[in-house]
């Protein structure tokens, strides 16, 4: 079967299928998401807090893009593969926007790319759609922008903010943009901009108007214990039954339990040498 493409997902807006995305940041990742349908995987520089254990995302560097994209793009067979753009690969120039998200594409394998921005990152996104690279726009809570908005909070509270934020998601769609994320913004803001665009809004954080959503795996399956976003839902607890079979595992190999004659070999009879 063929992938899912950024046309596809345009049609989902005129259809009004609500669709899924989940992040994925490895093979095995892009595996389970693959199994369970889901039709868009977001390689997300948010890898750099979930995976690599960095407080933000802006560490995050082109080469792990890159090499997260491709072990994405080789776990999957049909889902449209998103790959962001990390922090400070875009807003230098289009050309550099461009060339960026060519490696992306072209080294990682991805099928569109994903830049946080308003206006001030409309040209680049001209410059990268018109040169045959879909992009997908990321508005509200820009993590890359973490500095500037004095943190993870709610974003266009105010009439003021959220008038910007409306003229940036027209600017992003009318610079070439097949999707746009809405993340953590108020629910009646993001049904206005939902009916306002002729492009497909995903939320996360957003509100149940959006056109699709998209989530954390970790989040999903419950992968962390210590926190859980009020934006997300938590489906399974998975860490709490891994650490339970790790537990277990470790109590077996300290009691000679584990490994046992089922998990072990035996040589053919004769073969071992004589002492």
């Amino acid at each position: 079967m063929s992938r899912i493409t950024a046309l596809n997902i345009r049609d989902y807006k005129t259809s009004g299928n609500k669709f899924s995305m989940v992040t994925a940041y490895d093979y095995t990742s892009a595996r389970l998401a693959e199994d369970a349908n889901i039709p868009v995987l977001l390689v997300g520089d948010s890898l750099g807090m979930v995976v690599m254990g960095y407080e933000s995302t802006i560490p995050v560097t082109m080469d792990d893009m890159i090499r997260h994209t491709k072990m994405v793009v080789r776990g999957s067979t049909t889902a449209h593969i998103v790959s962001d753009l990390p922090f400070m690969t875009y807003q230098e120039s289009p050309s550099t926007a461009l060339h960026n998200a060519a490696l992306l594409i072209q080294e990682g394998g991805a099928q569109s790319v994903k830049m946080e921005g308003g206006e001030n990152i409309s040209e680049a996104i001209s410059n990268i759609a018109r040169n045959g690279i879909p992009v997908m726009g990321h508005l509200g809570l820009t993590p890359q922008y973490v500095h500037a908005l004095s943190g993870y909070q709610l974003q266009g509270k105010t009439q003021t903010t959220a008038s910007q934020l409306i003229a940036d998601a027209l600017a992003v769609e009318a610079a070439g943009a097949y999707a746009i994320v809405l993340e953590l913004i108020p629910r009646e803001l993001s049904e206005l901009v939902t009916s306002q665009l002729s492009i497909p809004t995903i939320g996360i954080g957003a509100g149940p108007s959006c056109d699709g959503q998209v989530q954390v795996i970790h989040d999903i399956l419950g992968l962390y214990n210590d926190f859980v976003p009020k934006h997300t839902k938590q489906y399974c607890n998975l860490s709490n039954i891994a650490v339970s079979a790790l537990r277990e595992y470790s109590s077996e190999v300290s009691e000679g339990i584990f490994p046992s004659q089922t998990n072990s070999f035996s040589m053919p009879q004769g073969e071992l040498p004589n002492d």
